[in-house]
């Protein structure tokens, strides 16, 4: 007979002519009970699934409790004898005769790990049987009075007969009924490999169930493999019987205080250093007793060191001088550091929940789309400078960088934001430039006249036999114009700062602009020879001034940090959209963690070779501002010792 599990299956067991039941080796509860085993117990569906055996069946304790416990421990069936027993039925008191068979259900390893229990007796009550007594009486009576009516008794063997063939057929059934019961049982077999399974892939755990005696009665978890047990080992046996006899004794009192009915956690931290959380949980009955507990170890190394981590974040986040902000996708405040308190003047209970947008001046509320746009693409946003606003409604300069925070699985869940405020150092800059601008400014007027004064003083000197002044002559013309240059650049850091300086574009060939820079330089920075790689025109539509400027840096770079007489190249090319020029020297090179930073305002190098050669660190920052505001790009390739590259892109159109 083909038996089916789910639906299949639970009809069997609920039809099955004889009554029966299953209970959980572990805990005694029943689990599946039929409509002749109700009936023999006399007790409703609802009293008896779910429930301790010994709460609805507290009758058959005193008789079978050491059987049933028999059973469990050796895994051998055990048949009661047909006893009278008082049971409690439809709620009167009645004698009944049965006899009770159960039959251990094991698991692969051999392990038992549920009970069933049969009721293959009659089953009879006393009523019924002082009835059927009273009817013998009757027809014994009857064929001592007609033991001549042999046509009668006929009939009752006839009787009989048929009786006989339809308990053959019942036994037929019955084995039937066998066979289906062995398919449940491996139905029940697969169910219990299936929470084995489960228990075995809960991550960093072990799952122990003990009896009030404090033997092991089930053994699960991946923390067993990982420090090199074998569960076989432990199940059905008590802690003294496998050689933990010191580790049980100093857990005792944790085993006695879940046994007396506490539910408790304890947590743990071996020499070793990991740390583990260990859970006492009481199983109990319907009365209160405590059968059986549940102890659960769990690893919690990695928790622990993710709470020290977490705490020494959130020290740093609130001991910031900067406000760290996070916030949703939807641009809703969801955390707020003190100084975020102290630069915006909101409190947490007042700010977390409104949307950022309480922070931002009514003509900059598009900033917050496009910074969302960076972030949902995982883009960074680093050094953002702009403006927001206060609970006061000041207007305070802040630089912002904002970064999107992201889960295991890298998805974008949230935007962390730090805020600087800056409004000091830009009043500060402000005022340097303020300063610088008209400080270099009033130098302008006397150098000016001492220019005219060398000049002149040079023209008279043409044809003067005493070459000390000819040559003192050419030497301040020198520096007079560096120092002039120095002043420009000044004037040219002020007014860029104070948004003044004007991009004039217009078509003009590079690579004439390259070979007339080259010239002025030949005259007055004679020490390095120059060679130019690039052929051919080369036009491009900028501002020719400003872009003279830039080459006249680079190129002057590239003799103040050369040694002298090494060779410095200057190249250019078209590259579809951009034109791409680049000059290298074989000089010093630029360290690694200075090639970021070299185009920054005021930046110079402090390496020890750097420090003989003189500059104010403006030149590439006044290069870099201009290549940005033609839409360029502009970049250096460095190697220490060896020399650099330094490039620029400009677009053609």
């Amino acid at each position: 007979m083909q038996i089916t599990q789910g639906k299949d299956l639970s009809q069997i067991l609920l039809t099955a002519p004889i009554g029966f039941c299953i209970l959980d080796a572990a805990t005694l509860v029943c689990e599946t009970v039929n409509d002749k085993f109700l009936a023999f117990a006399g007790k409703p569906y609802d009293s008896v699934a779910g429930k301790f055996y010994w709460d609805w069946f507290p009758e058959l304790q005193p008789w079978h409790e050491a059987a049933l416990h028999n059973v469990i421990a050796t895994g051998n069936t055990h048949n009661t004898l047909e006893t009278g027993i008082k049971l409690i039925r439809h709620g009167e008191e009645e004698m009944v005769f049965t006899s009770f068979v159960y039959s251990p259900v094991k698991n692969s390893r051999g392990k038992v790990t549920k009970v069933a229990v049969w009721l293959p007796g009659n089953n009879i009550p006393v009523r019924a049987l002082q009835k059927a007594g009273e009817h013998a009486q009757d027809v014994h009576a009857m064929a001592k009075q007609m033991a001549a009516v042999n046509l009668e008794l006929s009939a009752a063997n006839n009787e009989l007969a048929a009786t006989i063939e339809e308990l053959a057929a019942i036994n037929e059934e019955l084995a039937s009924t066998n066979d289906d019961l062995t398919q449940t049982r491996d139905d029940l077999e697969r169910s219990q490999n299936l929470f084995r399974s489960i228990a075995g892939n809960i991550p960093n755990t072990v799952i122990v169930v003990v009896d009030r005696d404090h033997r092991y009665l089930v053994v699960e978890g991946d923390l067993m493999d990982k420090m090199g047990y074998d569960r076989k080992d432990y199940e059905g046996k008590h802690p003294t019987e496998i050689g933990q006899t010191e580790r049980y004794l100093a857990s005792k009192h944790l085993y006695d205080r879940m046994m007396a009915g506490e539910k408790f956690s304890v947590e743990r931290t071996p020499p070793s250093g990991e740390h583990y959380l260990e859970h006492f949980v009481p199983f109990e009955n319907e009365h209160g007793q405590v059968y059986a507990g549940l102890i659960m170890l769990i690893d919690i190394t990695e928790i622990k060191l993710a709470e020290e981590k977490s705490a020494k974040l959130a020290a740093i986040v609130q001991s910031s001088d900067d406000a760290i902000i996070s916030k949703t996708l939807e641009s809703v405040i969801t955390s707020w550091n003190d100084s975020a308190k102290r630069i915006f003047g909101y409190t947490a209970d007042e700010i977390i929940g409104e949307t950022i947008y309480k922070l931002i001046p009514p003509d900059r509320q598009d900033e917050e789309p496009a910074i969302l746009r960076r972030l949902k693409k995982g883009e960074r946003v680093d050094h953002f400078e702009t403006k927001r606003i206060t609970k006061d409604g000041r207007l305070i300069d802040v630089s912002l960088t904002i970064s999107p925070v992201k889960d295991k699985q890298g998805n974008i869940i949230g935007l962390s934001k730090i805020a600087r405020d800056i409004t000091e150092r830009k009043l500060d800059e402000a005022r340097k430039n303020d300063f610088i601008g008209m400080a270099s400014h009033e130098l302008k007027t006397p150098l000016t006249s001492l220019n005219a004064i060398v000049q002149v003083t040079q023209a008279r000197l043409k044809n003067n036999d005493d070459k000390y002044l000819s040559v003192a002559m050419e030497k301040a013309d020198i520096q007079v114009k560096r120092m002039t240059r120095m002043i420009n650049g000044f004037l040219n850091v002020s007014t860029l700062e104070a948004g003044k300086i004007r991009i004039e574009k217009q078509p003009f060939d590079m690579a004439q602009l390259i070979s007339e820079i080259m010239d002025e330089t030949r005259i007055t920075l004679s020490s390095h020879p120059l060679s130019l790689l690039g052929t051919g025109p080369a036009i491009v539509n900028a501002d020719r001034d400003k872009i003279s400027s830039v080459l006249s840096n680079l190129i002057g770079n590239a003799i103040k940090y050369s040694p002298k007489g090494s060779l410095v190249e200057i190249d250019y090319k078209v590259q579809g959209k951009v034109i791409l020029v680049s000059v290298t020297d074989r000089g010093i090179g630029v360290p690694a963690q200075d090639l970021v930073k070299i185009f920054e305002r005021y930046y110079r190098v402090e390496a020890t070779e750097m420090r003989l050669v003189s500059g104010f660190g403006i030149g590439l920052y006044l290069s870099a501002e201009i290549v940005k505001r033609h839409q360029g790009k502009i970049w250096a390739e460095s190697t220490n010792g060896e020399g650099s590259v330094f490039s620029f892109s400009l677009p053609v159109g």
